[in-house]
């Protein structure tokens, strides 16, 4: 059951990104580019998004996910692996035009440009973890 629920809320998210055209890289930096030609449609995916989200939080309180384990309810906390990394997603973000989930989706369409990408993108999260525990040793010492 979780994994059909994982495949049905996949698909929607993907078709959701391709059809308001955040698999375009030129939407994304248009979004990015506030003075210059600026694209404001991204504003309004993400409040398509954020703003039913915020209702969907508050109705999670006393209750169980349908397919077992439980909704989170601590917040991160701020500290400098959390701004360090936000850092690097914004700046990947703006060079590239994509993020984790418009990556993926455009993998159907965007060739072997979409294919380095995601191989790029995946082995900066696989030494992202040895990278941060280098630095956590590092800020310690000083």
């Amino acid at each position: 059951m979780r994994l059909i629920l994982s495949l049905i809320a996949g698909s929607l998210f993907g078709g959701g990104l391709f059809i308001s055209g955040m698999t375009d890289t030129t939407k994304v930096q248009g979004w990015l580019d506030v003075f210059g030609n600026w694209d404001p449609t991204l504003a309004f995916v993400m409040g398509g998004a954020v703003i039913p989200m915020f209702f969907a939080w508050r109705l999670t309180r006393g209750r169980q996910p349908l397919v077992g384990g439980e909704f989170p309810t601590t917040r991160p906390e701020l500290d400098h692996r959390l701004v360090t990394g936000s850092v690097l997603f914004g700046m990947g973000w703006g060079l590239a035009g994509l993020c984790p989930g418009p990556a993926l989706a455009s993998l159907t369409y965007n060739g072997w440009a979409g294919v380095l990408f995601l191989a790029a993108m995946s082995a900066g999260m696989l030494i992202s973890a040895p990278v941060g525990t280098q630095l956590d040793r590092l800020a310690a010492k000083a």
